[in-house]
């Protein structure tokens, strides 16, 4: 079985960098004076590993198609890594509101959650049949 252009599971071992800007550090907490601009964000890259992903990603096509088709579940086939790593880091911050991905998200390291933006990103919708 071909997906995504690789054939079988964990075949393919490529990784991706993913960057991920950390929340900026409350302006209490960290010594900096009152009124002062506190620093941007930090920014940390963390390694996508798409076979990691692809070993991962089993959960999440219960419900998303690994089609890419649309059946009242949005696809995350195709995504930008960067859109994923979002969405899930806002389910896991209970910023986005969905109560099945939130449990989901906060299981995930994120390197589990780079780990399967890259390996969504890497696979190409399929034409509907």
């Amino acid at each position: 079985m071909t997906i995504g252009g690789e054939a079988g599971p964990m075949r393919n071992t490529k990784k991706a960098t993913i960057l991920l800007a950390a929340m900026a550090v409350d302006a209490g907490s960290s010594g900096i004076v009152s009124g002062a601009t506190p620093p941007p964000p930090i920014a940390r890259v963390i390694e996508g590993d798409r076979a990691l992903g692809e070993y991962l990603s089993g959960e999440c096509v219960t419900c998303h198609q690994l089609s890419g088709n649309y059946d009242g579940i949005p696809s995350i086939v195709g995504w930008p890594a960067p859109w994923l790593v979002e969405a899930m880091n806002d389910f896991k911050a209970h910023k986005r509101a969905n109560p099945v991905m939130q449990t989901i998200a906060g299981r995930y390291s994120a390197e589990e959650i780079a780990a399967l933006a890259v390996y969504f990103e890497s696979l190409m919708k399929q034409p509907p049949r």
